[in-house]
């Protein structure tokens, strides 16, 4: 990374936060065990016996240390966390628990007037430039207004000059001819470039980028991520970038994060990641990025199944009912033997389906998180022998197939108890994200130590 020039230096109205704090001169910003849940108020009876809906886990214990003048990628499926992360980084969504330690001050312990002060080193640029501008507002006072808020300038004249330096920075050339335009004078790319220079005129040292391309069409992608890369080195930058786009995020990110369901799955350098996936989850979403080339076919092996829901997320490893390598300890329980038996019956015959459906009763019990001992009830007519004897035909057949169906791994024993079956899954274990190699980490029981 290039040295500043003096000029631009001297411009800075006050030092880092981080200067003199005795923290680590490379270290921007520390995340430690940061966890945003958001309660549900649940439905109309819940309301009315008083008692809550839950809660949605959307950061459930990340940690991560993000270094100045570093790019860190923030990826995953949607529902996965990481726009809420990136937010909370900023102070936008409260944590629930953990700690953000920055400039040698913990963000979740201030409040919203203490946080004021550092949200001119924190900015960000939001994922619509459409709705990040307010329509009513030209471009001279929207890109301007951080200077009133922070009270950056002392005159007209000042402001003008600023305002018009930001927006030549960002390639709104020459800025006397965009000061007086409004948003809807703009395209999607113009008002994006608006938004960088609203988000860069009162000298941040992080940027969170929310999408910052998606809403953009394609011939213009490429121009703004290398704008940012520009103002990364021309003003000493540090990014979160959030997307689900692997190929700008192997571009842009010196840093990648692959994120489900709340955590953190697999961490390391960009060209590591991707040139070595380690998670199952990381190989499936590089599995399914398109190929260009119509006449080549390529394998897929994509994960089956939707994403769970995460206010009642899987236990152990959250990625364990959709991973085809998943281990007898990653957290097996009687939702899964639902979703075993709702896969099966999709490929049968409507006589077969029927036939089978008939010997579980209530379905419906197993739909529930549950613990790691299962009671199974027989359908009408049937008994708890029949049931046990499917169970086991099951996982006989499932023994023969390829690949293999991980879920009879995790399951102990099977026995009848008072007209019901019972199953017993293996005790579930839940994946910590441990260094593996070359400063890439991974929440995985396939690269944990045995026992861990």
């Amino acid at each position: 990374m290039p040295t500043k020039p003096d000029t631009e230096s001297a411009a800075r109205p006050d030092p880092s936060p981080g200067a003199g704090s005795g923290q680590r001169n490379d270290v921007l910003m520390e995340v430690e065990d940061l966890q945003v849940h958001f309660g549900m108020r649940g439905g109309a009876l819940a309301r009315i016996s008083g008692r809550g809906g839950g809660a949605v886990k959307a950061v459930d214990g990340v940690n991560l240390t993000l270094r100045r003048g570093e790019v860190l990628g923030l990826v995953g499926e949607s529902g996965s966390g990481k726009t809420t992360l990136g937010r909370t980084l900023l102070g936008l969504n409260r944590a629930t628990g953990g700690s953000i330690r920055y400039g040698g001050q913990d963000l979740t312990e201030l409040s919203e007037r203490r946080l004021r002060p550092l949200r001119r080193r924190l900015q960000m640029v939001f994922q619509d430039p459409h709705a990040s501008l307010n329509p009513s507002m030209d471009i001279r006072t929207a890109v301007g207004h951080p200077l009133r808020i922070h009270r950056l300038v002392a005159d007209d004249e000042e402001y003008e000059a600023k305002v018009a330096h930001a927006l030549e920075r960002v390639g709104l050339t020459p800025a006397e001819r965009y000061l007086s335009k409004f948003p809807s004078d703009l395209s999607g790319g113009q008002k994006q470039r608006a938004v960088l220079a609203r988000a860069i005129i009162a000298e941040p040292e992080l940027l969170v980028a929310d999408e910052p391309i998606s809403m953009l069409d394609m011939s213009v992608r490429a121009k703004i991520l290398q704008l940012m890369l520009d103002l990364k080195r021309d003003l000493d930058l540090t990014y979160v970038y959030v997307t689900h786009d692997l190929a700008s995020a192997k571009f842009f990110c010196d840093t990648i994060a692959i994120m489900y369901l709340g955590r953190i799955v697999e961490q390391g350098p960009a060209e590591q990641v991707f040139n070595e996936p380690r998670h199952p989850y990381t190989k499936a979403l590089l599995a399914a990025i398109p190929e260009p080339d119509p006449n080549r076919s390529v394998p897929r092996n994509l994960p089956r199944g939707e994403v769970p829901d995460a206010a009642k997320p899987p236990l152990g490893c959250s990625f364990h009912p959709r991973c085809a390598a998943a281990l007898p300890h990653c957290g097996w329980e009687r939702r899964d033997l639902r979703a075993l038996l709702e896969r099966r019956w999709l490929d049968l015959a409507p006589d077969e389906y029927a036939r089978e459906r008939a010997l579980i009763g209530n379905l419906d019990a197993l739909a529930e998180p549950g613990p790691t001992r299962v009671l199974v009830t027989p359908g009408r007519g049937h008994s708890a022998a029949d049931v046990l004897a499917y169970f086991r035909r099951l996982r006989e057949e499932a023994s023969e197939t390829e690949p293999r169906e991980p879920f009879w791994g995790g399951v102990t024993t099977m026995s009848e108890d008072g007209g019901q079956v019972v199953v017993e899954f293996v005790e579930a274990r839940d994946p910590r994200l441990l260094p593996v190699v070359d400063s890439v980490s991974v929440a995985c029981h396939l690269y944990a130590a045995p026992g861990a």
